[in-house]
This record gives structure tokens, C-alpha cells and sequence, in this order.
């Protein structure tokens, strides 16, 4: 058995791990990281890397000094996290976010830039913003990463040929050749990959920029980030955590343990216990099977919002599934039940649009109608406009065509005149530019990804041209949002409200700020890192 003892020990390297570990360090404790998986970066390094953080620096300068109104992010984060979050989170949350920002930026290599017009989810909300709070990282040359590069954990997906594409980028691919700034962006990307691949140069994009940047961070602080070393339990002292086994070896923590070790999307008995669904369709990382949840609960720790996620509506590809964005809100497509009718918004934030799939009542098998039109213009699912769909999709009843909408109603097990009179009442809704039933395109949200051409509504488009196609859509995640109880101080907590001494949480360990809700991109990693952050400040005894 080994021994070593350190101020503060971090479970978990994805960013609010690595921000807790960087302010221990840059606050004169000794930290180190421990992670589970022979790469560094967790779910981080898979994502878009935004940030949702109101009132940050960033934003600040981006609107040429003008700040929002007081109140109007509390209010905006009341209505969305609901009544269940404490409101002393809530303010926490706002209050050090920015700093937090702040501090990320003097002691990294990282920088961020503003998502210009990429919407609060709820913009029509008190307090809500159609101009959006999100940032992203920007473009990082990934020699920042030093010697670490080659363990940060890959992309969920890789854009083609290593370009580096940004959130803002995203957007506008996502038209294909639809838009003349779809095209001027590709032209763009093209050149400079072509430039950076004379210069033997590589940027690094969105969550892997963040995860490089902040371990970069991490070496220049002198903070050992230990790879394949996954926590096998807590040390507890009378009452207090004091440590943590790691296989034969113990790392005792003089201030404390931060459980950063991500949610449980890849535990099965977890999700069937909590959730009643499998690990199939998360695009969480492989690590994430709840190991910091479970041993904060042997430690006494209370649970909250178990039965959540970070939902999306994601179609289960062959090779794994695929999280949909902007799939949804472009015209010329429509979501059904088996019933062939419509049941939401589909253009509605992701997590509000599996909330509606889910149920009660479940709407169960669902399924992504569109035509030939909508194949003809968009990219879908990673495949460029007109590219031919595999054909493992349509042997694996993932994808079905037909030349008729009730053709297509008998290939996917939904009634045929239900689905053409769907199909039908959904033009006029294109035509007269107003979905009279859902909604759809009345948020500023739903017309982020929607196609400006499409007049009137930038997210409805008839679907006309045969063959018309269906895809199986099912409740997917980008991980899970319930775990630890915590305070505004990250620290846990037992069922009567007290503190676990010696042991805080953040990131999709502990049970979201958030709520039930989604305030806008960013609002997972945004919140992790300022409770990583708050967690490191309470044992600088600095809180």
C-alpha cells in the first residue's frame, strides 16, 4: 500500500475537476487529479465547450460595456431552475461565475469569444436574452497542449478533414450550400486547414480546446493529472473524508476531496434503477458509471434529481448515436408517435423536447419525417446534402423511404391516414408561416438553426417532394444531471442539510443548478466549473 498526501485531491479531469485543482493550486495548496480513463478530459473534451455564464467579461466587452439589467439573469435562472434549487446556489452560481472566468483566463492559454445571437433556450422567459450569454473557447493551437495532446480524450464527433470548426462555425455548416455564409464558412475553413497543414499547425475547437487549455494550466501549476487511476473509495475519519483509496494506493487530502468524477449515463443499473431506460444512447464519456455519486452516498450523502439528464432527441446510428441539433428546427421536417401525430414543438430546446417524448403519456417509438427537399439542402446527421444514406441505417430499421407519406406510415408501424393528414395540416402550417398547434419557430431559439431563406418561418418548410424519409429518434443524452446534493459552497450534503465534512462536488457529480431546466449552450460546463471553483475557494478558508 502506497501513501501520499496532498491539500486537496480532484476525482475526475473533465473541466470542473481541472478548474477545482488549477484554484487550489494558484490559491498555494498542493492538488492533484486522478482520472479513471487512460485520456484526460472526460465529457469536456467531447462537447461544444460553450459556457453559459451571465455577466462575464467576455459578454461585457462583446456588447461594448453595456451590462444587462440587474436582476435579469436571477430572474431568467429562477424561471428555469424552478423551485427545487436553492436560490443560495442560484446566487452563487451568478455571483462567481465571472470570476471564476476570469480567473480561468489569467492563468491558462485559453481565451473565449461571445456566440453571437445563440439564444438563452427560454429567450421569451423573464429575464431571458434572444441575444444569448454563451461563449466558447477560441481556436487554441493545440502546441499549448505541450506534451499532453496525445492523452486528451477525442471528440464525440470529429469534424472532416481536422478543420477546426467553432459553435459559430456550426451554425451556418449546418445549411450546407443553403446559405451564401454556409458557403463563405466552408470556403473559409478549407483555407485555413489548408494553412495550418502547411505550417504542420493544428487548432484545437469547442470542449477539446477547453479540456487542452485548462490541463495546460494544470502543468504550468505543477498539478499532477494521474491517468488510469480510477477512485475505488472514500476515506472517512470521523465524520469528515479525509482521502481516497485508488486500488493500492491512498491519497490523503489535508483540505478535502472534490467528486468531479462526471454523471452515471454508462451505468446500466443506475439508469434502469433511476431513469428506466439503458446506457445506449448517451454520448457521455465511456467513464462516466457514477463511482463519485455512489461513494458520496456511502458517505451519507443525499441524492437529487436522479430521474434527469442532460436529454436530447438523438437517432440510434449504427455506430452509436447521434445527438441532434439543428436536425430539428430546419424546415421541410416534422416528429411523430406511433399515433402519426405531432406531439411537440420539435424545434424546442433539447431537454424540454425529451421531457415531451418521455411523457406521461410516453410518445414512444418517435420518429424524424422528411423529404426529398430537406435531403436536398441540408446536412444531416454528419452526411452532406444529397449524399447517399448507408445502407446499414435502412437494414437496421434506423431509416425507412418510401414514395408516399402512407407508404411510408406502413414501413415505420403508424397509421397511413393519420400520417398524411399530419403531413398535410404541417404545409399549411409552412405556407401560412404559424404552427397553430406547437408553436414551432415563435422563439428566437427555434430560429437559431432554422434556415433565414425559408420565408415566412425560418424553421417550416413544407414536405412535398417524394421519397419522403423516416428517422427513429430516441431519448438520448450528453450525460446525466442528477447526483450529490450540494451547497452554495459545492460542499455535500446528508439528507438533513448538513455538511459532509471534507467532501464537495461539482459537474455532473452533483445535482444541477439548473434544475429540471436549461437556461442556454453552455449551462453543464459553465456551472461546473464555478462550483470547481467555489469548492477550491472554500478550502483556501478565501470564501
Amino acid at each position: 500500500m502506497t501513501f501520499e498526501e496532498f491539500d486537496v485531491v480532484v476525482a475526475g479531469s473533465g473541466a470542473a475537476g481541472m478548474t477545482a485543482a488549477l484554484t487550489a493550486a494558484q490559491h498555494g495548496l498542493t492538488a492533484v487529479v486522478v482520472e479513471k480513463a487512460p485520456v484526460f478530459g472526460g465529457s469536456t473534451a467531447r462537447s461544444g465547450g460553450g459556457l453559459w455564464l451571465p455577466g462575464n467579461e467576455v459578454l461585457t466587452a462583446a456588447a461594448a460595456g453595456a451590462r444587462e439589467p440587474d436582476g435579469d439573469a436571477s430572474a431568467y435562472l429562477a424561471h428555469v431552475a424552478g423551485a427545487e434549487v436553492p436560490v443560495a446556489r442560484q446566487k452563487a452560481f451568478l455571483a462567481y461565475g465571472p470570476e471564476m472566468l476570469a480567473f480561468v483566463r489569467s492563468h491558462t492559454p485559453l481565451d473565449f469569444a461571445w456566440v453571437p445571437g445563440y439564444p438563452d433556450y427560454h429567450p421569451e422567459a423573464p429575464g431571458g436574452l434572444a441575444r444569448g450569454r454563451t461563449i466558447e473557447p477560441r481556436p487554441l493551437d493545440a502546441r499549448a497542449a505541450g506534451p499532453d495532446l496525445d492523452d486528451l480524450a477525442p471528440p464525440y464527433l470529429a469534424a472532416p478533414n481536422g478543420m477546426a470548426v467553432t459553435a459559430v462555425d456550426f451554425r451556418w455548416l449546418s445549411l450546407g450550400l443553403r446559405h451564401a455564409r454556409s458557403v463563405s464558412t466552408a470556403g473559409r475553413l478549407a483555407v485555413v486547414t489548408a494553412a495550418d497543414r502547411l505550417r504542420k499547425r493544428r487548432r484545437l475547437t469547442m470542449g477539446q480546446a477547453l479540456a487542452a487549455g485548462l490541463r495546460a494550466g494544470l502543468r504550468a501549476a505543477g498539478v499532477p493529472v494521474r491517468l488510469g487511476v480510477p477512485m475505488t473509495g472514500l476515506i472517512v475519519e470521523g465524520g469528515r473524508v479525509t482521502g481516497i483509496e485508488c486500488g493500492d494506493v491512498t491519497l490523503r487530502a489535508r483540505r478535502g476531496v472534490v467528486l468531479a468524477s462526471g454523471g452515471f449515463e454508462h451505468n446500466e443499473r443506475m439508469r434502469r434503477q433511476f431513469q428506466g431506460i439503458g446506457t445506449s444512447w448517451t454520448v457521455g464519456a465511456a467513464g462516466n458509471t457514477g463511482d463519485g455519486i455512489t461513494a458520496g452516498q456511502d458517505a451519507g450523502a443525499a441524492l437529487d434529481l436522479m430521474d434527469e439528464a442532460w436529454w436530447g432527441p438523438s437517432i440510434p446510428l449504427t455506430g452509436g448515436p447521434y445527438f441532434c441539433l439543428a436536425e430539428r428546427n430546419l424546415p421541410g421536417s416534422l416528429i411523430v408517435d406511433a399515433s402519426g401525430r405531432r406531439y411537440v414543438n420539435e424545434a424546442a430546446p433539447y431537454v424540454d423536447a425529451v421531457h415531451a417524448m418521455l411523457g406521461p403519456p410516453s410518445h414512444l417509438p418517435s420518429w424524424l419525417v422528411t423529404d426529398q427537399s430537406y435531403r436536398d439542402r441540408y446536412v444531416f446527421a454528419g452526411r452532406a446534402p444529397r449524399a447517399r444514406l448507408p445502407r446499414r441505417w435502412f437494414d437496421a430499421g434506423i431509416a425507412h423511404r418510401a414514395h408516399t407519406p402512407e407508404e411510408l406510415a406502413t414501413r415505420i408501424g403508424v397509421p397511413p391516414a393519420a400520417l398524411r393528414s399530419t403531413v398535410e395540416r404541417f404545409n399549411g402550417f409552412a405556407s401560412t408561416g404559424r404552427d397553430d398547434d406547437f408553436g414551432r419557430g415563435d422563439s428566437a431559439y427555434d430560429r437559431y438553426y432554422g434556415d433565414p431563406r425559408q420565408r415566412p418561418n425560418p424553421c417550416l418548410g413544407a414536405l412535398r417532394k417524394p421519397p419522403f424519409y423516416a428517422f427513429s429518434l430516441v431519448p438520448g443524452d450528453l450525460g446525466t444531471k442528477g447526483g450529490l446534493r450540494t451547497d452554495e459552497r459545492a460542499r455535500v450534503l446528508r439528507h438533513d442539510g448538513s455538511p459532509i465534512a471534507g467532501l464537495y462536488a461539482a459537474g455532473n457529480a452533483a445535482a444541477s443548478v439548473m434544475g429540471r431546466g436549461y437556461a442556454g449552450a453552455g449551462a453543464t460546463l459553465g456551472p461546473a466549473m464555478t462550483f470547481g471553483y467555489l469548492a477550491a475557494l472554500d478550502m483556501t478558508s478565501r470564501h
